[in-house]
């Protein structure tokens, strides 16, 4: 029987790279045979890999005859970045306006850091370099959450050791907060928005926590097991943002033809269907456990969403517009008018 060759454990290209230039750069003369042991790879490997630092990264890699061993013939502060293709060029541009949304919160500092050090070996000489196409893009988020960064920090701790947390927590509608102690499973950024969703000890169910309304989160001693099944896709399914129900709700909502061009623009939700209507009209169909923020996405569409169903989410809005309307009626002695056509349209 031919003998079998062990499985060597293959680390990743770069990863491999960086080990390389570490030991030539301290002088040692490494060569192939020795690398591949350390490293455990085959040397074949590490000879691609050495030719792939010459030529792509140019790097002054020579063999020493006399050491048997390589070395670089002209000084090596630090390893160069890979050579970067546009397309990758222009996911970093995304990133890196992405970072720029959270300015003037407290987590614009340490992300600007970060994504320094990512980017600080880039390749200057590019035509395509950030600093040339940082006027292409933009975001420019609706108001951001005021999320405490060290709240953010010792949370994203308490999930990625398994440990329970305690913090007090006001409600939207509390005067005063409560104290909570919960199992940690999942941080989510949903329109802007941190929210933390976990195990609540005391109520035995998953709660979703929004950061802006914690304070003095605290690492217990305790801690726990995430269970396997919990998969954030799955919680959030039936949501229209990020709160939950129980209940299964279809969502029926027909738009006039000036909205219609804005919703078939947009995946609004995973169960969304549209329906095409008369005289460029639409009704978009959802499936929903819960109905509070589907109530408050509606309401902004003005006069242009009808509901069809259900009847409770018909009655609900009925009940804010004739509020509304009684509203505007004391404080304005004549209604006004605004048409589709006066309002501005995307292009």
């Amino acid at each position: 029987m031919a003998k079998v060759a062990p499985l060597l454990y293959s680390r990743p290209p770069m990863e491999r790279m960086v080990r390389i230039h570490g030991r030539i750069k301290a002088g040692e003369f490494p060569n192939c045979l020795q690398l591949a042991e350390e490293i455990e790879v085959s040397p074949r490997t590490i000879k691609r890999d050495v030719d792939f630092m010459k030529a792509r990264l140019q790097m002054p890699i020579q063999f020493d005859a006399r050491r048997k061993g390589y070395r670089y013939s002209a000084p090596v502060e630090q390893f160069p970045a890979a050579p970067i293709t546009e397309a990758e060029l222009f996911a970093l541009l995304v990133a890196h306006k992405a970072v720029s949304q959270y300015r003037g919160t407290p987590f614009a500092a340490p992300l600007h850091a970060a994504f320094e050090k990512l980017t600080a070996q880039m390749n200057r000489e590019n035509p395509l370099h950030l600093s040339n196409l940082e006027q292409a893009l933009s975001f420019h988020p609706f108001a951001p959450d005021d999320a405490d960064l060290a709240t953010f920090q010792v949370i994203s701790q308490a999930i990625a050791e398994q440990r329970a947390l305690k913090f007090d927590y006001r409600k939207p509608t509390a005067k005063n907060t409560q104290p909570r102690k919960v199992n940690p499973y999942h941080l989510a950024c949903v329109d802007n928005r941190w929210y933390m969703v976990g195990h609540d000890l005391a109520r035995h169910a998953l709660r979703t926590f929004s950061l802006a309304r914690m304070r003095r989160p605290t690492l217990l001693a305790a801690t726990f097991e995430r269970p396997k099944d919990f998969k954030i896709e799955t919680y959030l399914k039936g949501s229209f943002g990020i709160y939950t129900g129980q209940d299964d709700f279809e969502v029926v909502v027909d738009f006039d033809p000036w909205a219609a061009v804005l919703i078939r623009e947009r995946q609004w939700h995973p169960t969304q269907q549209i329906q095409e209507l008369a005289n460029g009209a639409l009704r978009l169909t959802l499936r929903l456990s819960n109905l509070p923020e589907i109530e408050r996405w509606i309401l902004s569409w003005g006069a242009h969403a009808t509901v069809v169903r259900p009847e409770t989410l018909r009655v609900s809005i009925r009940k804010i517009v004739d509020e509304l309307s009684t509203r505007y009626e004391t404080a304005m002695p004549a209604r006004t008018t605004i048409s589709a056509e006066s309002l501005p349209l995307f292009t």
